[in-house]
């Protein structure tokens, strides 16, 4: 077996650790520990007029340190913040025997472990908020040296700021970044502002399989996985909207989903292999209802956030505030690439691609096509929230035609800073059009799209029950994260981002 070995640092921790088992102090206590204050709650109410606190009881991890003879201060961090703290000797050691401060906390502990304090707050001289130390006990010993954040001159120092290290570490980069915790405090709040809204308007949160026979809902490449006791192969969901679209056939008027959804796609700044989306699907409605219900939820969620309609992102500021514009895509189309493709067949927007230098490959159908010209000329445009609307049934195979155009379908895609946010329908809800549309979809998968959909036929004999006039919408929580919290890439604001294998 190979030998683990250390660095001096890592080293000398390990022999304080030893020491500390060797003094009859555990190092790792047993988890009961009677916190009854935070560093916030100190700040927030802490009043030397009132003489209160007196009897605060807080943990955390010791973040900075200055010893000084037989007094000594340093910065405690915990979920809330830091607070100074003070240490003298002859408090935490009334008596004759001094090894608690001399020997444990000036020698034994170091930068990053975690204590407990019982004390009372109060101002130093020079007014800083600190809590004086009554009492002092190790609560985990820390064996790894973290990073030293330093402030001076207003300027920070030696930040964890080296992207590979902080998403394969992110542990280490909410420690010492407080900046970060507070980007998905953030982002727990969009999510909960979004549950509520959604809640309010009567409709009902649900979960729905991640494993599924058939991984349908979208275009994209699947994960594949095995069942051993059945003896089939399984996918990871691309999306829920299937499930959830079978909720409503069998008699709810809304259902929601926050949902973990898998793609077995390329990783970039705006895309991870795992990531959450937000699925609602309303009976009754269609994706007219469907746009100012948005629009109304994401001005709900800036305001939340910012207090006010504005976001300030990626260098631009950008206003939630309804109404939005609306755009049809062939329009979008016409006026950004100077093109009108909307009665080209295949061969001839393959030949628009190729004069166009958009790229394609043989496996592409109309609807790519489109999609392509549209992906290239047209989503830089969007940057104040844009819905674009009525897509090709090409492009859409899970979509009711439109009630002006059967040649089109009543969808609407939001863009946003030049991104796309979320997509909608109004549901494709005639079980023969469904199955006529899974059909070509096979169609494309037999030239080798390998993101075209699947014959879903459970899901046509749903549909073959009845499922009432329907408006749905998914809604990319990552993105949208980015977006709200002015972040770059989607690895900001996932904790664990995927990652390639450690060397």
């Amino acid at each position: 077996m190979e030998t683990k070995t250390f660095n001096e640092q890592e080293q000398q921790r390990r022999d304080s650790m030893q020491k500390l088992r060797e003094m009859g102090i555990n190092p790792y206590p047993a988890p009961q520990y009677p916190v009854n204050a935070t560093a916030k709650s100190i700040a927030e109410n802490y009043d030397p007029e009132k003489g209160n606190m007196q009897d605060v009881c807080i943990a955390g991890r010791m973040m900075t340190r200055r010893i000084m003879g037989a007094a000594s201060f340093f910065e405690l961090q915990d979920a809330t913040g830091r607070i100074q703290v003070y240490a003298k000797r002859d408090e935490l050691c009334p008596g004759e025997d001094k090894t608690m401060y001399n020997t444990v906390f000036k020698k034994l502990l170091d930068i990053g472990d975690i204590v407990g304090i019982k004390g009372f707050a109060f101002y130093t001289q020079t007014g800083q908020l600190s809590v004086h130390a009554k009492e002092l006990t190790v609560l985990s010993k820390s064996l790894r040296v973290p990073p030293i954040v330093k402030e001076a001159d207003g300027k920070v120092h030696d930040a964890f700021t080296d992207p590979e290290l902080r998403y394969r570490q992110r542990y280490v980069d909410l420690m010492v970044n407080p900046a970060v915790r507070e980007v998905f405090v953030k982002r727990t709040q969009i999510i909960n502002t979004m549950r509520e809204y959604c809640s309010d308007a009567g409709y009902l949160e649900v979960e729905t399989p991640i494993l599924q026979s058939i991984p349908g809902g979208a275009t994209a490449r699947p994960f594949i996985t095995h069942h051993n006791a059945l003896d089939i192969p399984l996918y990871l969901r691309i999306a829920d909207e299937l499930y959830l679209k079978k909720l409503i056939v069998g008699g709810y008027d809304g259902v929601f989903e926050f949902a973990k959804d898998f793609r077995n796609e390329g990783m970039d700044r705006t895309h991870n292999p795992e990531f959450t989306q937000m699925e609602l699907y309303a009976a009754y409605k269609d994706y007219i209802w469907m746009m100012d219900f948005t629009e109304k939820m994401l001005e709900k969620i800036a305001v939340k956030l910012h207090g006010t309609t504005v976001v300030h992102t990626d260098g631009k500021d950008i206003d939630f505030k309804a109404p939005w514009r609306r755009i049809r895509i062939l329009d979008a189309i016409k006026e950004y690439a100077g093109v009108d493709v909307s009665d080209m067949d295949e061969d001839e927007l393959r030949a628009t691609c190729a004069s166009l230098k958009v790229e394609t490959t043989p496996s592409m159908g109309r609807g790519k096509l489109i999609d392509a010209i549209f992906g290239q000329f047209c989503e830089d445009h969007f940057i104040q929230p844009t819905f674009v609307t009525d897509y090709p049934v090409e492009m859409s195979p899970l979509t009711k035609r439109c009630r002006y155009d059967d040649r089109l379908t009543e969808r609407f895609e939001l863009f946003v800073n030049g991104h796309e946010l979320a997509n909608a329908y109004s549901e494709l809800n005639d079980p023969v059009d469904q199955l006529d549309r899974f059909k070509e979809e096979a169609k494309l998968k037999m030239k080798g799209d390998d993101e075209a959909m699947y014959v879903d036929y459970d899901f046509v004999r749903a549909l073959e029950y009845g499922m009432p006039p329907t408006s749905g919408i998914g809604i990319g929580i990552d993105r949208l994260a980015m977006l709200m919290l002015d972040q770059s890439t989607i690895q900001d604001v996932l904790f664990f981002p995927q990652m390639r294998p450690e060397k």
